[in-house]
């Protein structure tokens, strides 16, 4: 498998994956009273993980090899987008998702999570179709 290939798929998984939690996961969250969401959120954290970080790693780790190899416009416009998202996700949504795991979260905490995703939802739409057009033109 090429590394082409492989950030190909990576990506695809992702925007699957980001299109799922915007449009029906972190909505549902609305749905659950405080004490259900305190008790469900933190299964669901723990499983979720075990998706997104394997994908995240492998997405920057091929980010990085890929513009190790070859500094052009797709690899340093990845690069920044898939650095973006690591900063939003951790300086974001980590936070927010902490206080919901504390049982203290924010005021109107999923209707932030929904309209704060929005940022990553299209980095990542992004960052696929560029992939998506380097691998099919370039």
């Amino acid at each position: 498998m090429t590394l082409d290939l492989a950030r190909l798929i990576i990506d695809a998984g992702f925007v699957v994956l980001i299109w799922a939690v915007q449009l029906v996961i972190y909505p549902s969250f609305g749905y659950y009273s405080r004490t259900d969401l305190h008790f469900w959120h933190k299964s669901y954290t723990t499983r979720v993980t075990f998706i997104v970080l394997p994908l995240m790693f492998s997405q920057l780790i091929l980010g990085i090899v890929q513009l190790w190899q070859s500094q052009n416009w797709y690899t340093i416009t990845s690069i920044i987008i898939i650095a973006s998202l690591w900063f939003i996700t951790f300086l974001v949504f980590v936070p927010l998702h902490r206080t919901i795991d504390a049982n203290k979260p924010i005021e109107n905490v999923c209707s932030i999570l929904v309209l704060k995703n929005w940022i990553r939802t299209i980095l990542w739409t992004v960052l696929f179709a560029i992939t998506l057009i380097n691998f099919l033109y370039f």
